[in-house]
């Protein structure tokens, strides 16, 4: 599907989009909840039903209202030998371990960029927890057969922590007690604060984080009382409005938290190293165009925010430098690549100096661009296109419905010249 974002002015009120990150941590802590569990501002992106689907094939019976999720557990008890994770690294990485909880045997499987993703982490750890593993050579599928038994391990964080996400949650479903998981260069803390978050609001026993190189569990009772969690407005998402605004004019998010531990929220660093107006408000966060400068960002701990940053930095007067290019390989696409090429396209200049990004910033092109099937690179593409000479095209822009299905709709109501093949694109 094609979509055309035409040069706007953006002007109005906008609510940030749901988190799936908290969302699917969500629906995995109900799952290993037993009793009645009820989330509030459920999402509903491709990642969100995913998780979903998951949950039930492993035991689950959900409830769907507007604006409330409610799930019935007993635990793992799986009524389908198969579970489909579709695009989501979350799911992959959370659910696995979980999983294996069972003693039946399970095939994981996957779609898209997922089929290629490295998931030899599992090859190598899942063993050392009694855990039965076939892999397709390290990708998927995988088949596992548990039950998983805790014990002392170390793993490596530095190519994801939802690897370790999915670990504590299997080990404190598990009853670990007296273990600990000790952890080798781990990137993306915040997410891991988001997961010990939500274990503690589901009343699962959260291990103590000894400076996030090591997680004990003691012996802790888990809580079986009725639980009530609320999702959280996205970062992530909320981080191409926020940039959107800078752009193409005066606009309000609301729903986004700034004591969040998303890692995402560090946008707001970013924004104002940029000398971007924004101002916080009882209402929400305000952004509205001003003199953007380059700025420099480490992005180690948050490279999901590469794709709206090189949107911004397209803007901004003189070079921008962001760190951390090396967490962008095993993405939907090879996001540095990709982002180079297609913001070439559009005239701006990209440089890759090993672990640096360097964008020159200068005129903004309009450009037909291609999304390489990644919701970031789409949802980029279409707010740098909001101040661009002339229209831009983007070629498989439905890739958004995999974090934010809304987004095309959410920037027409704040005035964006939009044109969508159908007059009201719920993706």
């Amino acid at each position: 599907m094609k979509i055309t974002i035409h040069p706007s002015q953006l002007k109005g009120i906008i609510q940030a989009p749901a988190s799936k990150s908290s969302m699917q941590r969500a629906c995995a802590a109900a799952l290993l909840s037993k009793g009645t569990s009820t989330i509030y501002n459920p999402g509903h992106s491709n990642d969100d039903k995913a998780a979903l689907d998951i949950i039930q094939k492993l035991g689950a019976k959900i409830q769907i209202e507007s604006s409330e999720l409610k799930v019935e557990s007993s635990g793992i008890n799986p009524i389908a030998d198969e579970i489909n994770c579709g695009e989501s690294g979350l799911s992959i990485r959370m659910f696995t371990p979980i999983v294996a909880l069972s003693d039946k045997e399970i095939t994981i499987n996957g779609s898209g960029s997922l089929e290629t993703r490295p998931m030899d982490f599992f090859d190598d750890i899942l063993p050392l927890l009694g855990v039965k593993i076939k892999s397709n050579d390290g990708k998927l599928p995988i088949t596992v057969q548990g039950p998983l038994i805790p014990a002392n391990i170390e793993v490596d964080g530095s190519l994801s922590s939802q690897f370790l996400t999915g670990l504590l949650m299997a080990y404190s479903a598990a009853g670990a007690k007296d273990v600990s998981i000790k952890v080798k260069d781990l990137k993306s803390k915040p997410y891991i604060d988001l997961t010990l978050d939500v274990m503690k609001q589901f009343g699962m026993n959260v291990p103590e984080n000894k400076n996030y190189k090591e997680f004990v569990f003691h012996n802790e009772p888990t809580q079986d009382s009725p639980r009530q969690y609320t999702v959280e407005g996205d970062w992530s998402g909320g981080a191409f409005l926020l940039v959107a605004g800078t752009i193409a004019g005066s606009i309000t998010v609301r729903g986004l938290d700034l004591s969040s531990t998303q890692a995402d929220r560090k946008i707001m660093d970013a924004l104002m190293n940029a000398n971007a107006a924004i101002a916080m408000e009882t209402k929400g966060i305000q952004a509205h165009p001003g003199g953007l400068r380059g700025f420099e960002f480490d992005a180690t701990d948050c490279p999901d925010l590469f794709p709206p940053l090189v949107a911004l930095a397209a803007y901004c007067e003189g070079d921008t430098r962001i760190k951390g290019v090396r967490r962008l390989k095993h993405k939907e696409s090879n996001r540095a690549v990709t982002l180079q090429d297609e913001f070439d396209l559009m005239g701006v200049k990209i440089v890759i100096e090993d672990d640096t990004m360097i964008i020159h910033g200068g005129i903004v092109k309009g450009a037909d661009v291609h999304s390489h099937h990644d919701h970031r690179i789409a949802m980029a593409c279409a707010v740098a296109a909001l101040g661009a000479n002339s229209e831009t095209v983007i070629e498989e822009a439905y890739a958004v419905k995999k974090s934010y299905p809304d987004f095309y709709n959410d920037l027409k109501s704040l005035g964006a010249n939009v044109s969508l093949p159908f007059q009201n694109l719920n993706l």
